[in-house]
């Protein structure tokens, strides 16, 4: 069994990328913030199928507590699957922020920065040695780092930071054999920046290809089916899962 950690997994595209993990037969530890609550029912659902998995609380903007982060996934692993290593990281954490760059403070630039870049980089340097050879790293980032999209700058920014430090991930970590992409959605109906009104909903289908926003499984089923087998040599690529969004 392969086992998956997933940051940020209690709601929106998290959750669908453990719930689809699980269903293909993968445990799970997954993150959350502030919701256990969540956090819980996701486990819960996971298990109620026959699958097996763990909720961790995790801020992913304070990296002074990764070690201790990492100590407890160790400690999860034994106890959970008697494994001394997993598989596929997924850094999904994050938050949206929607202010034109006239107005971003340094507070909000910072507090993005910390989530959508610093988080990543340092979560995943801290979980290497955990990190089994032949493993799979998924960067999820978003196709605003494509279009350019008034007031998401910052987030926007980082974003592509994260797409860029995706292919040297792939790069550094190839001696290992471990893989790294970076999975790009588009519009997606979830919570993330409080939601998306009735009428931008609207105007968003009207720029998408396929005529709908996205909904988070869209990003969960091209998760799972990256890690899997089937896509063990697909390598430092950017998928954008948007339904052709601004094409």
């Amino acid at each position: 069994m392969s086992i998956v950690i997933i940051t940020g997994g209690s709601r929106g595209i998290g959750a669908s990328i453990a719930t689809e993990c699980a269903r293909r037969g993968s445990g799970v530890i997954l993150t959350y913030n502030s919701n256990q609550r969540a956090a819980e029912t996701v486990v819960g659902a996971i298990e109620a199928k026959g699958g097996k998995a763990v909720a961790l609380q995790l801020d992913v903007g304070d990296s002074a507590t990764f070690p201790a982060f990492a100590d407890a996934v160790r400690q999860q692993l034994t106890a959970t699957w008697g494994r001394e290593t997993f598989d596929a990281l997924v850094n999904n954490a994050g938050y949206g922020r929607f202010n034109p760059i006239a107005t971003v403070n340094e507070a909000e630039f910072d507090g993005l920065f910390r989530v959508h870049l610093k988080g990543p980089f340092f979560l995943t340097q801290a979980l290497l040695p955990l990190m089994a050879n032949g493993g799979h790293i998924v960067n999820v980032t978003s196709a605003t780092s494509r279009v350019a999209t008034a007031g998401v700058a910052p987030y926007a920014a980082f974003k592509g930071g994260l797409e860029v430090l995706t292919r040297y991930m792939a790069k550094e970590f190839g001696d290992r054999r471990i893989r790294a992409n970076a999975v790009a959605p588009g519009p997606i109906r979830t919570e993330l920046g409080g939601g998306l009104s009735a009428d931008f909903e609207a105007l968003l289908a009207g720029e998408t290809a396929l005529g709908r926003v996205g909904e988070p499984d869209d990003v969960g089923r091209m998760v799972a089916s990256l890690l899997s087998d089937d896509n063990r040599w697909v390598n430092a690529q950017i998928i954008e899962v948007s339904g052709g969004y601004i094409i």
